[in-house]
């Protein structure tokens, strides 16, 4: 309620109800004829102390308990969905380095690289090595279903050098992501979600992960373009390896690099950068200026003339990566264990 309570009149002093009026009853007595003595005018009484109302303030206080309490049901819900020890905005206003950084790529390095872990899963025909996103600090972990596809096992190294087991929680082939669980972790640093849709072309960003098994580096470039269809296998047997050299095959612009895709596919709109991304990078972060996670980096571009030889393979400026608010609106279904 905005209006006032204050009832018409309340409080009003009627200048009519002290002030002298002229009789109205003819029956009243005349007016004496001669002046009466001046006398000193009697003072207006004083109208009752003012109290301040105590509705609108009542009200105002009960909005403000209310709200609280909404934004802490609210912040508990997002920490239930995300499986953060602390809840972290993920808005663009978020920044996970200092303001006075932002873009710096040292401090970006520096914020991130504790949530960013390396994979190393073994496989039927040999072994697969990929990067991965810390978001809970009991150890929940994002990274590409093609990272972990078809593994026996999984180890995690996490950037300060420790090793755990980690157990697949769950996978979804038509997004190409995995979420995995470390075995007796806690303590970790989560790494802040950000926004993919204020995204834009030519914004700054940060790669990390542990490309040819190089665990924790760091590359730089910008957004070169969006929304790109980027089709990848979606059969466990087309996973990492079966490409050759521990590449993941995919197709881009009807053609395709890595291998052969295979005949079941799934296609994803992807976040196109320059960012150096190699082998090994597949599930590590792409990370904007502030230092959110916007992208889950998946794959790398090859010209055929660099496909003979994994020697020869490498980055030639463009990568490609999930962008993050998929990967936000696929936690929920990871969690609980769905695999598909």
């Amino acid at each position: 309620m905005t209006e006032s309570l204050r009832r018409s009149g309340e409080y009003e002093y009627d200048s009519q109800q002290y002030g002298y009026s002229a009789p109205v009853n003819p029956e009243w007595p005349p007016p004496p004829p001669y002046e009466p003595a001046a006398t000193a005018p009697l003072p207006a009484p004083e109208p009752p102390a003012r109290k301040r109302p105590r509705g609108p303030v009542a009200l105002l206080a009960a909005v403000a308990i209310v709200a609280a309490a909404v934004g802490g049901a609210t912040a508990y819900g997002f920490q239930e969905l995300t499986g953060k020890d602390s809840v972290t905005a993920t808005g663009t206003s978020t920044n996970a380095v200092p303001a006075g950084k932002r873009g710096n790529v040292a401090a970006i390095a520096a914020a991130v690289s504790p949530s960013v872990v390396e994979i190393n899963a073994t496989l039927d025909n040999g072994s697969s090595t990929g990067s991965g996103v810390i978001t809970s600090g009991n150890g929940e972990i994002v990274t590409n279903n093609h990272v972990i596809a078809g593994a026996q096992s999984v180890r995690v190294r996490t950037s300060d050098g420790r090793s755990y087991t980690a157990d697949v929680v769950g996978t979804d082939r038509s997004k190409d992501l995995a979420l995995i669980k470390l075995e007796g972790a806690s303590g970790l640093k989560a790494a802040t979600l950000g926004n993919s849709s204020s995204v834009q072309v030519g914004d700054s960003v940060v790669a990390i992960g542990s490309p040819e098994g190089l665990t924790g580096t760091v590359t730089s470039g910008i957004v070169s373009a969006l929304d790109r269809d980027v089709t990848v296998p979606t059969d466990e047997s087309q996973g990492q390896g079966a490409g050759g050299d521990g590449q993941w095959p995919f197709q881009f612009g009807g053609r395709q690099f890595n291998g052969d895709t295979g005949s079941s596919t799934t296609t994803y709109k992807a976040i196109q950068t320059d960012a150096s991304l190699n082998p090994g990078n597949s599930g590590g972060a792409l990370i904007d200026a502030a230092g959110n996670i916007i992208g889950i980096n998946s794959a790398m571009y090859s010209s055929s003339q660099q496909q003979s030889s994994s020697s020869d393979a490498g980055s030639i400026g463009l990568g490609f990566a999930i962008p993050v608010n998929t990967v936000k609106a696929d936690l929920a279904k990871l969690r609980s264990g769905g695999q598909n």
